[in-house]
């Protein structure tokens, strides 16, 4: 299915999301921690540390701050790898699928909205 939206459509739907995604749940990402969030539940684990701040092109402490904010947030769990000890592989728990089911059903909630 394609969507076709003008620039300013794109983003008063992101406008809109934001807006309500602020008010209705008390947990704040920033950018990065949701660029973070979405590829830990979208691209298909292992997820690492590393393999992380290489796709973000940040650094590994950049990555580990936002996995401690976002571990608090119980969005996801960190575990070291049984094979090679060094690594910290990062896993999706129930809390951060069901954060992010929600910030889906209210994108499409409002991408129909705008239809009308």
């Amino acid at each position: 299915m394609s969507v076709e939206l003008s620039a300013s459509e794109a983003l008063g739907l992101w406008h809109r999301v934001s807006l309500l995604q602020v008010k209705q749940d008390q947990r704040d990402l920033t950018q990065r921690q949701m660029a973070i969030l979405l590829h830990i539940y979208l691209v298909p684990p292992p997820h690492t540390v590393r393999g992380l701040a290489a796709t973000l092109g940040v650094t590994k402490a950049v990555i580990t701050r936002a996995l401690d904010t976002m571990g608090d947030m119980g969005l996801v769990d960190r575990v070291r790898d049984d094979i090679d000890r060094r690594n910290v592989v990062i896993k999706r728990t129930v809390g951060g699928a069901l954060y992010l089911e929600k910030l889906g059903d209210l994108i499409i909630e409002q991408g129909r909205l705008l239809g009308n």
